[in-house]
């Protein structure tokens, strides 16, 4: 399993800033559990958005715009 530092650098994508050295290991799980959570939550926030937006296309060109806009 990988250490709480390397979770939250993966998930910052980037190595976590040195005032975070001081911290427990598992605040850093919850930094890294949280920021993943919030990108999820993001990500299902625009599929849900883009899959709204489609509503506007006529009902016969949705299926080819949609494979157009989410290849």
């Amino acid at each position: 399993m990988a250490t709480a530092v390397e979770k939250l650098t993966t998930e910052l994508g980037a190595a976590p800033p040195d005032g975070f050295s001081g911290l427990a290991d598992s605040d850093l799980e919850f930094l890294a559990d949280t920021l993943k959570a919030a990108r999820e939550g993001q990500a299902a926030g625009l599929d849900r958005a883009a899959e709204e937006s489609l509503k506007m296309v006529p009902a016969i060109a949705r299926g080819p715009v949609r494979r157009i806009l989410f290849r």
